[in-house]
């Protein structure tokens, strides 16, 4: 049972293999429900507007929810809204690192294949039941600026003085929050921020019908271009996941106090991995998170505007629609019919993914964000390689079976690179087909074990052990011999 939430949170045609356009047919993805202890927020920005999404996950007794979120002004009531969940499952599944396969040619077909270029309704009303009276200001030195009933919520804009009287507020009136809370409070009150809060109203969850929290959307006009996250820590236990869909009008958005970083991708990997993708990218985030820990990871980077008619290469997904990205707050695209009677829309947008694993040690600072002019394509993706199915003999087939043996190894080099797994349960990966090639291009039995050396296992000094070991005997046996 989770603690109490204080947080803010086309198949197109096939190609040869060429780094862009990619052309390939999609298999699998790998979405954000992959991690624990993961939310997942909406970012719309335009000029000074931000418009942010934040998804709710919370499991556990609804008086113990509280979500607490500083914002740099007063909401008023058309600025809080409930959003619609399945706006999260079509961003994550539409831009989710996704794996891809090719399918080879037949070497020994007598045809040949000509390769083509790929081308909620709002409710607001004063809320009464809220413990507060005249002496609040004057004892916790907390003023309730607004108060409204959003869906199955209760909320109120606070502004405080100071972080203990703010403290002793919320939990005074019924907040659980936890013990590190007071010292995460005092920069947002020092910058003068307003106080976000939310708690659960049980009667009106219970006329919901659902067990599951609504996402509440907040939009607001601000010059810093930031997500708070030091709240989200403050009763973290261990590194948090937080995935950030940016939609923007111009560019990718990049980290502007943190350093950016993309994860690997555009990479063959063996088809073993096929049936555990989800797996495979766990284990590859991991790593590389390891080698950046106080970087913010670009996941998928891509200009979707009405101008670009490939907005994705392969698709996890159909991308988002005219509708969905309008109720995500983006206000400057004109919906319009396209000619096959489905809906449409003009104007610029460019979707970003973040992916950012914080704590406190790594991430001191609020995340604070820059709009680039960069529309450059970037996804996570990884290839398979499935070889042809040969029912025949050919003058090409050797050569053909040396490129799969070859292309292997690299498969191989590329999956143990990102994951850091060990290789020695899949050496008769490369085995199916090196035992297919004739006598003259048969590789050396110990070239596994070799390459496996080559991609930083310690037994390469074993290895150079034995021969000198060996070698030291033999000398050993001729020196003898000499005396003798």
């Amino acid at each position: 049972m989770k603690k109490a939430a204080i947080s803010l949170l086309l198949l197109a045609l096939m190609l040869p293999y060429v780094a862009t356009p990619f052309c390939g047919f999609y298999v699998a993805k790998a979405d954000a429900k992959l991690f624990n202890k993961s939310s997942q927020v909406i970012y719309v920005r335009n000029g000074i507007h931000s418009t942010i999404t934040m998804a709710n996950d919370y499991e556990g007794p609804l008086e113990d929810f509280a979500m607490v979120v500083p914002v740099p002004v007063v909401l008023r009531e058309h600025e809080i809204r409930i959003a619609k969940s399945d706006l999260f499952e079509k961003f994550d599944s539409y831009s989710a690192p996704r794996l891809a396969v090719y399918y080879d040619e037949n070497p020994c077909a007598r045809y040949i294949y000509e390769n083509e270029d790929s081308f909620s309704n709002l409710k607001s009303t004063a809320v009464a039941d809220f413990a507060y009276s005249a002496n609040a200001e004057k004892e916790y030195k907390v003023t309730i600026e607004a108060q409204y009933e959003v869906g199955e919520y209760d909320i109120l804009i606070l502004s405080a003085k100071e972080s203990d009287g703010l403290e002793r507020w919320l939990t005074d009136n019924g907040y659980k929050i936890p013990d590190q809370a007071k010292e995460v409070l005092t920069p947002y009150i020092r910058d003068n921020m307003k106080f976000f809060v939310a708690k659960v109203s049980a009667d009106r969850m219970e006329l919901k019908n659902s067990k599951f929290l609504s996402p509440i959307q907040i939009n607001f006009p601000s010059e810093r271009f930031m997500l708070p996250i030091r709240l989200g820590m403050a009763n973290a236990n261990g590194d948090q996941d937080m995935i950030v869909y940016m939609l923007t009008e111009n560019g990718r958005v990049e980290a502007a106090n943190y350093r950016n970083t993309k994860i690997p991708s555009n990479q063959n990997i063996p088809l073993f991995v096929r049936d555990n993708f989800s797996s495979f990218y766990k284990k590859l985030f991991d790593k590389h998170y390891q080698e950046n820990q106080t970087a913010v990871h670009l996941e998928y980077s891509w200009d979707i505007s009405s101008s670009n008619y490939v907005k994705c290469d392969p698709c996890n997904s159909t991308p988002p629609s005219a509708q969905e990205l309008i109720n995500a707050g983006v206000n400057w695209l004109q919906p319009q019919r396209n000619n096959w009677g489905g809906s449409d829309y003009q104007g610029n947008i460019h979707f970003t993914r973040l992916h950012v694993r914080y704590n406190r040690a790594n991430f001191p600072q609020d995340l604070v964000f820059t709009q680039t002019s960069n529309k450059q394509n970037y996804q996570g993706r990884y290839v398979l390689h499935q070889p042809a199915q040969i029912n025949s003999d050919c003058e090409q087939l050797n050569d053909y079976y040396l490129m799969v043996t070859d292309r292997r190894y690299d498969e191989l080099a590329n999956y143990k690179a990102l994951t850091g797994e060990s290789l020695s349960a899949h050496l008769n990966y490369v085995k199916e087909y090196e035992s297919k090639l004739d006598a003259r291009t048969k590789r050396n039995d110990l070239m596994p074990i070799i390459f496996d050396i080559k991609n930083g296992f310690p037994l390469l000094i074993f290895l150079v052990s034995i021969i000198t070991f060996i070698s030291f005997s033999i000398f050993q046996n001729r020196q003898k011999q000499n005396i003798d």
